[in-house]
């Protein structure tokens, strides 16, 4: 695990722009497409604006969220709104976009679609994930009934329906399992909080406990966290 420490948010999202865009543009260059995997919240938004400003060939690029909630995609709280306006916009809006979110009812009947469309993609390039004051990452919530699938790495599930015990909507999350599968791994995070629960899950090895701890503690995939103060 490596970790990456910025005075602030802005110097963080430009070291991560330029890790990302030469990762994909690598993965471009030797495989002919690349793919991404972000997550929601306030944290990436700046480095969505920057990320979109970087000239790629961005139709070979394909963009999945870590999570989704089961609304519509002009929703407020919809993630896939979040990315399209500040992720698929100047050179990124030539990428291709796969939605977690499908016509379904609900996320529990709305798994099997989902996971025919994930299974379009082999290996991630790049899986950015960010980490909640409670230890969760994408929509693996502690004291979830669906966490224990959603850890188990020998499930065959790339995704999984969550309903949250404290946070409002049905979620789709793709799983520990599917998450790892990828060639890079970014842990992306900032405050004096998240580097508190950064340190109580390094000293722990519950995963029930501290979803994040499946993350950083196993060993298939290499992990960087970048951490702005």
């Amino acid at each position: 695990m490596s970790i990456f420490k910025f005075e602030n948010t802005s110097v963080l999202d430009a070291a991560l722009t330029a890790k990302v865009s030469g990762l994909l543009a690598a993965a471009i260059a030797a495989e002919g497409k690349a793919s991404l995997v972000v997550s929601g919240g306030r944290t990436p938004v700046g480095f969505f604006h920057l990320l979109s400003q970087s000239e790629l060939d961005w139709s070979k690029v394909t963009i999945a969220l870590a999570d989704e909630r089961w609304v519509n995609a002009d929703h407020a709280a919809s993630n896939e709104k979040l990315v399209r306006e500040n992720l698929l916009i100047n050179e990124a809006h030539k990428a291709e976009y796969l939605a977690l979110k499908n016509s379904a009812e609900n996320a529990l009947e709305g798994e099997v679609e989902c996971q025919q469309r994930l299974s379009a993609i082999d290996r991630f390039t790049v899986v950015i994930l960010g980490m909640g004051d409670d230890g969760h990452t994408a929509s693996l919530f502690p004291g979830s009934e669906a966490l224990e699938r959603g850890l188990d790495m020998h499930s065959g599930a790339d995704c999984i329906a969550v309903t949250p015990l404290d946070a409002p909507h049905q979620r789709m999350s793709m799983t520990l399992p599917r998450l790892l599968n990828t060639e890079s791994l970014v842990i992306h995070i900032s405050g004096a909080s998240k580097q508190q629960v950064l340190t109580q899950a390094n000293a722990g090895d519950d995963v029930m406990e501290l979803p994040i701890r499946a993350i950083l503690q196993q060993q298939s995939t290499p992990v960087s966290i970048y951490w702005a103060q």
